[in-house]
């Protein structure tokens, strides 16, 4: 999964469907449309929600409105399935893996917020063929401690690390984009999670040999909910997608010489003027 020579595009819908499966359906389609090699969601159950500032805020209902159950899981994988787009989820509770993993055990990710959660890394390791981390928001200590648990596991080649600042929006001032060079010291495949406004940060991420790019994604950044207002438009993923493929093309080695179709130029151009 992560040798491919070009970066791995994955579309963040996250919970922008705001519980609408047929958002939802249309953001997949626009998803893989535009290049995304990924469609992913959020998997949670309000259930297991603690106490907080969010029964008073208002979260609380967001949550409980944007939360898949295990039906809407299947029909969103069956339908990512059919226009050939790979699903991925980000999960934040162990006890979802196991169903998760029946549905498909390709890949799963582990959100900034639960990098900490060693048992979830553990067992996700365990279930699903390729693990992708989210580093924002992260002690370098915890980092460090991932790389242990790795190393111990054998597991480097089906692991990636993603570089990503957790704050919504990020200014580009603060994407630090230069960490991604300090995990490939630690892990064999880095990749970056962006959430600055626009595509800069996706583009300028491919110069450190990111194996995944993911941005949030959305139809219309005036939907309901905060990622919406921050996630890039169909058009947005399309030219970040063409970037993508166009600075492959342009990284094959033609050799040291001249390629055949320069020998027109070469032959028939060169000498034309008088010389003094």
């Amino acid at each position: 999964m992560f040798n491919s020579t070009k970066p791995l595009l994955i579309a963040e819908i996250g919970w922008n469907h705001m519980g609408n499966m047929k958002l939802a359906k249309k953001m997949i389609s626009e998803a893989k449309k535009n290049g995304a090699n990924f469609a992913k969601f959020q998997t949670w159950s309000v259930d297991n929600l603690k106490s907080g500032s969010w029964d008073k805020d208002g979260r609380r209902k967001i949550y409980e409105k944007a939360q898949l159950t295990q039906k809407k899981h299947k029909l969103l994988k069956q339908y990512c399935d059919k226009i050939k787009i790979k699903f991925l989820t980000s999960v934040f509770n162990e006890n979802d893996l196991t169903w998760l993993s029946k549905l498909s055990n390709y890949a799963i990710k582990i959100p900034s917020h639960e990098i900490y959660n060693i048992k979830l890394i553990k067992e996700s390791l365990k279930k699903f063929k390729f693990v992708i981390i989210s580093t924002g928001a992260a002690k370098w200590s915890e980092i460090k401690k991932i790389h242990k648990l790795i190393e111990k596991t054998k597991k480097q080649k089906n692991v990636c690390l993603l570089h990503c600042v957790s704050t919504y929006p990020c200014d580009y001032e603060n994407a630090n984009l230069p960490r991604i060079n300090s995990l490939k010291k630690l892990f064999k495949n880095v990749g970056y999670s962006g959430h600055c406004s626009g595509i800069f940060d996706g583009i300028a991420s491919i110069q450190y040999g990111t194996r995944i790019i993911e941005k949030h994604f959305t139809l219309n950044q005036k939907l309901p909910g905060r990622d919406n207002k921050f996630a890039i438009l169909p058009h947005e993923l399309r030219e970040l997608s063409s970037f993508i493929n166009s600075i492959n093309l342009m990284k094959k080695d033609k050799g040291k010489n001249l390629q055949k179709f320069e020998l027109d130029t070469y032959r028939n151009y060169r000498g034309r003027w008088k010389k003094n």
